[in-house]
């Protein structure tokens, strides 16, 4: 099996991934998917069942998810034909992927862009688990996923691909003073005044896209499904309220509750050698939370992977009042890592991708406005 001493110090590209499943340290239930390797990720699927619980939970040193699942499960769902996860509830699914991390290999895990962009909140829970997301190190165990759909109700199945998970060895966070000089040598963005600060600051974009000034879309409330496998399946106004600038002020109020698609003022790209993570929600920026989905591929808005001024999508709710947000006004980070190597290929160029080169852009599952 691979060890930390096969692999250099950063995140494990595409190429790396595949010869951890050879080696058995990434464990496969089902045969991988076409598309389901990303250049610095890799998606993890739903396996046969998922099951209702009272309340999300971890398991604590000392026992397994399936230990706890005899006492907060509600009742079993067999996912194999397929599923309604109803909104407001909590559910938790085995999933088809597993783990024999080597020693010095890191892992964590993200909800993948369109599960973000549905407000359907996701969490990887493993056996022993004292934190969701962050796998400890030399985990030797199944993988479950925590799935609690926010606005709308979404049909899944086994095989579908919800969350993602990124393996990382050794430390490979960029300082300040070597993101600075990523920054004037690539423009990670294209902001005039670049804000460096635990990360790369990435502010809201409120003055209109298009001749009609769309700014964002809010969710509907009781609508009908998203299937989670369905591509451009849906009317945009049967599940989204479109936004517009009004009198010429360039301002939002969220409103408490409430689920918004905006995007990111500056354009944004990741260069070929190093992956991005889109940092969590600081408190001291407001009431509000910003973008589930956090990571970024290399290649994502890049000129070598064919794209240009791409946006950073931002996902964003409100929390217990109402809050204004200005145009411009930062709402996240771009914290970035080196790569271990350059995957073989970047992201966009071999699969094709739905976000590369996007402004303000829903899920893949909405039908092009």
């Amino acid at each position: 099996m691979a060890t930390s001493a096969t692999h250099p110090v950063g995140i494990l590209p595409s190429q790396s991934l595949e010869q951890l499943i050879a080696d058995g340290a990434i464990g496969l239930a089902q045969p991988a998917g076409a598309k389901q390797i990303q250049p610095a990720s890799m998606d993890v699927r739903l396996g046969f069942k998922v099951y209702r619980v009272r309340a999300s939970f971890l398991p604590g040193p000392g026992h397994t998810v399936a230990e706890r699942l005899r006492d907060v499960a509600l009742h079993e769902i067999d996912l194999t034909h397929g599923a309604v996860l109803e909104t407001g509830a909590v559910y938790v699914a085995e999933l088809l992927e597993s783990l024999a991390l080597p020693q010095g290999v890191l892992a964590a895990a993200n909800p993948k862009s369109s599960t973000g962009r549905l407000d359907v909140f996701t969490r990887v829970i493993t056996d022993r688990a004292t934190r969701f997301d962050q796998i400890d190190p030399l985990y030797h165990g199944p993988l479950f996923l925590e799935i609690s759909p926010r606005t709308f109700p979404v049909l899944v199945r086994t095989g579908t691909a919800l969350a993602q998970i990124r393996l990382r060895n050794g430390e490979a966070r960029l300082t300040d003073a070597e993101l600075a000089q990523v920054q004037d040598k690539e423009k990670l963005v294209d902001a005039a005044h670049v804000s460096i600060q635990n990360g790369v600051a990435v502010g809201v974009d409120l003055s209109g896209f298009g001749q009609d000034g769309l700014v964002g879309y809010r969710a509907k409330r009781f609508t009908g499904l998203v299937d989670m496998d369905r591509i451009a399946g849906y009317d945009v106004l049967d599940f989204w309220e479109p936004l517009h600038t009004r009198h010429g002020r360039s301002e939002l109020i969220l409103d408490p509750g409430q689920f918004y698609i905006l995007a990111s003022k500056e354009a944004v790209c990741v260069p070929p050698d190093y992956a991005a993570e889109m940092t969590p929600f600081d408190p001291l920026v407001g009431e509000f939370r910003v973008h589930y989905a956090g990571f970024f591929d290399p290649g994502f808005g890049h000129a070598s992977a064919g794209a240009s001024n791409t946006r950073a999508v931002l996902e964003v709710r409100s929390r217990d009042v109402p809050f204004i947000l200005e145009d411009g006004q930062i709402v996240g980070r771009l914290v970035y890592e080196r790569m271990a190597e350059r995957p073989r290929s970047l992201y966009g160029v071999a699969q094709g991708s739905n976000y590369q080169g996007q402004s303000l852009k829903l899920s893949k599952h909405f039908k092009t406005v």
